[in-house]
């Protein structure tokens, strides 16, 4: 992989003798997007000015919790040019991912002895998936024009992937700040590849299209789309799932219902997302069946089991702790039963004091009951 970093291209120095038709290289490039298995390409310059005003406003609200990397690269995640030296273009690509195998959603939801995971992560770890394919897209440009430069990102760089894709034409930020495409809805992956070369640019979406509704704010369990526009990582079940490290707020616990990670509820209900199509990509397919696992039988999982079974699967960045801390949760929201009361008992000496908070608090939910 070439690195912008280190390398500055000199244009004439690619494919010496050759001038390179930049009109037909994007045409390209979105043609060559969609044989790897991307939905769309689009490509954007490098101006977030009016993005940076709303991200340093989240940050200064105190919005991103313990998500302390959202502030720690300072300018460069609304800077392109910063992040990698020399960016003069994004190329930005989404990829649809919801399993098409998967169990019905609000079904899982509805039942409490299951638990939710979000549609994103029943199959393999998208990071990995979509970084491969950008860098084979890279690939084919090369082999095309020469050596330039480049570098990749999946969601593991400071980067404001979804305003970038908005001003690339992939579609707009929904009020609850998700990017909605107005042909495939919201269930779908963003990556981007930051390069030098002078590409021409797309018409960015200018105007939201979510009018009067405020589906997504109403159906919020934690209610933490506090605004439209606006969320509180702080009280998203997606950060208290996954992001947060330590005990999760008694006023959520609740509301967490049987969701052990993540939490999709609020594109559930978006009336775009009747146009989503299910993911082509194979990897996206269900694995392990934890599309609707009995909870029970999650939480029974030793640690070896956990790590073997989200082998390749993004579930595993929440190590098992919080994995068992999460069903414990769930359990206690549960239905009482003999089996979830002695199942939880089983982990009441566990050896973390994470775990082992969390499980005295679901027994005791089912005391009262």
């Amino acid at each position: 992989m070439q690195n912008l970093n280190s390398m500055l291209i000199d244009k004439s120095a690619v494919l010496p003798g050759k001038a390179i038709d930049f009109q037909t290289l994007t045409q390209q490039i979105k043609a060559w997007g969609l044989e790897l298995g991307f939905q769309q390409i689009g490509i954007t310059g490098v101006d977030l000015s009016t993005d940076a005003k709303h991200l340093d406003n989240w940050l200064h609200a105190g919005r991103h919790g313990e998500m302390t990397y959202m502030s720690r690269h300072g300018s460069r995640r609304s800077r392109p040019q910063e992040l990698v030296q020399g960016t003069l273009r994004v190329i930005s690509a989404r990829m649809d991912y919801f399993p098409p195998d998967a169990r019905l959603a609000p079904t899982v939801l509805a039942d409490q002895r299951r638990a939710y995971i979000s549609r994103y992560a029943l199959g393999r770890d998208y990071h990995r998936l979509l970084r491969k394919r950008l860098q084979d897209l890279a690939d084919r440009i090369s082999d095309s024009i020469g050596t330039f430069g480049y570098r990749a990102f999946v969601d593991s760089a400071p980067v404001l992937e979804k305003a970038l894709a908005r001003n690339a034409g992939l579609g707009w930020i929904g009020k609850h700040s998700n990017l909605i495409n107005p042909k495939a809805g919201s269930w779908f992956f963003l990556g981007e590849l930051y390069t030098d070369l002078p590409l021409p640019v797309d018409e960015p979406f200018v105007a939201t299209h979510c009018g009067s509704c405020q589906a997504c704010l109403d159906v919020c369990p934690t209610r933490a789309i506090v605004a439209p526009y606006q969320v509180d990582a702080r009280r998203c079940i997606s950060y208290l799932t996954i992001e947060l490290k330590g005990p999760i707020p008694l006023e959520f616990r609740k509301a967490m219902g049987n969701r052990i990670f993540g939490c999709d509820d609020c594109q559930l209900l978006c009336p775009w997302n009747r146009f989503a199509k299910p993911a082509s990509e194979a990897g996206f397919r269900v694995r392990h069946g934890l599309d609707a696992p009995e909870l029970v039988s999650l939480f029974q999982w030793s640690r070896e089991e956990f790590f073997r079974k989200t082998e390749g699967s993004a579930i595993r960045r929440i190590g098992y702790e919080r994995w068992l801390r999460n069903i414990a949760v769930a359990l206690g929201n549960a239905v009482s039963s003999g089996q979830i009361t002695a199942a939880l008992a089983a982990r009441a000496g566990h050896e973390s004091e994470l775990v082992r908070e969390h499980v005295q608090w679901a027994l005791s939910q089912h005391v009262s009951n």
